[in-house]
C-alpha cells in the first residue's frame, strides 16, 4: 500500500480538517513572496470594480443610462491611474537608502487594473491581493506575477492589505470598498493599528453625497478629532501631496 503524505494529499488539504492550514498558507506564502522581492511598503488604493478605461468607454455604444454612469466612474479610473503614476515616480526617485512604496490593489478590474496600470507605466514594481470570486477570477495584466496572489479567504487578504500599508487611497466604490476603509479606519481609532497609517478618500463629490460624516459628531457617536482620520482630496495633486507630506 502506498500511503500518500499529509501534505501531499489534496483530498485531505482542502477537507474541513485542513481549514487551518489554508489559513496558515495564506498568511505564509504573501510573506515569503514579499520578503523574496524585497516589499516592506506598499501604498493600498481601493475602488469600484466596475470603473471602465477610456478604451473601454469608447467602444460602448449608446448614451442611456448605464453609459452616464459609466461615465461618472470612468474620471475616477483616470485619476486612480495618474496617481499611482506619479506615486511610483516618486518612491523611485528616492535614494536607495530610503524606503521604497510599491502600489498594491485588490487585483480585481476597474479602479483596482487603474492603480496596477499607473505604477506599471512608471516602470515600478506593483502587486495585488485577489479574491477568488466567480466574477473577478482572472490576473490583472499589469501585475508583477511574483506579487500577483490569490486568497479564498477574506480576512487573510484583509490582513496583507494593512500590515505592510503605509498609506491608503479610496477611491468610489460599492460595499467592498466600504467594508475595507470602514475596518481600517475601525482598527485605527480602537489603537488596533499604532502605525502612522494617511487615508485619502478621493473625489468630494462622491463621498459628500455618500456619508454625512458631520452626523456622526452631532450625535456623539464619534468624535470631532475622529474626522481628522483620513483626508478628503478632489484632485491627483492634492492626494499626491498628502501622501508625500504624511509618510
Amino acid at each position: 500500500m502506498n500511503t500518500e503524505k499529509a501534505y501531499k494529499n489534496l483530498d485531505f488539504l482542502t477537507s474541513k480538517d485542513a481549514r487551518s492550514l489554508r489559513i496558515l498558507a495564506e498568511y505564509l506564502h504573501p510573506k515569503a513572496q514579499f520578503e523574496q522581492e524585497k516589499v516592506s511598503n506598499t501604498i493600498v488604493i481601493f475602488g469600484s470594480a466596475r470603473a471602465p478605461s477610456p478604451e473601454e468607454l469608447n467602444n460602448r455604444e449608446g448614451f442611456d443610462e448605464g453609459r452616464e454612469k459609466d461615465q461618472k466612474l470612468a474620471k475616477y479610473y483616470d485619476a486612480t491611474r495618474m496617481l499611482s503614476k506619479k506615486l511610483t515616480e516618486w518612491s523611485m526617485d528616492k535614494d536607495k537608502d530610503e524606503q521604497k512604496y510599491v502600489i498594491c490593489s485588490g487585483g480585481g478590474p476597474g479602479i483596482m487594473i487603474a492603480a496596477n496600470r499607473g505604477a506599471r507605466e512608471a516602470n515600478g514594481k506593483t502587486a495585488s491581493l485577489r479574491i477568488s470570486l466567480p466574477f473577478e477570477s482572472a490576473p490583472n495584466p499589469y501585475v508583477n506575477e511574483e506579487l500577483d496572489f490569490e486568497f479564498h479567504y477574506f480576512f487573510t487578504r484583509k490582513f496583507w492589505f494593512s500590515y505592510l500599508a503605509k498609506a491608503l487611497v479610496i477611491m468610489p466604490g460599492g460595499f467592498g470598498t466600504l467594508d475595507e476603509f470602514f475596518e481600517v479606519l475601525t482598527l485605527i481609532q480602537t489603537g488596533k493599528i499604532k502605525k502612522n497609517l494617511p487615508i485619502v478618500l478621493f473625489g468630494k463629490e462622491y463621498w459628500s453625497k455618500l456619508i454625512n460624516f458631520e452626523t456622526l459628531v452631532e450625535f456623539g457617536t464619534i468624535n470631532k478629532e475622529d474626522l481628522d482620520l483620513f483626508f478628503i482630496a478632489d484632485s491627483v495633486e492634492e492626494a499626491f501631496n498628502y501622501i508625500t507630506s504624511s509618510i
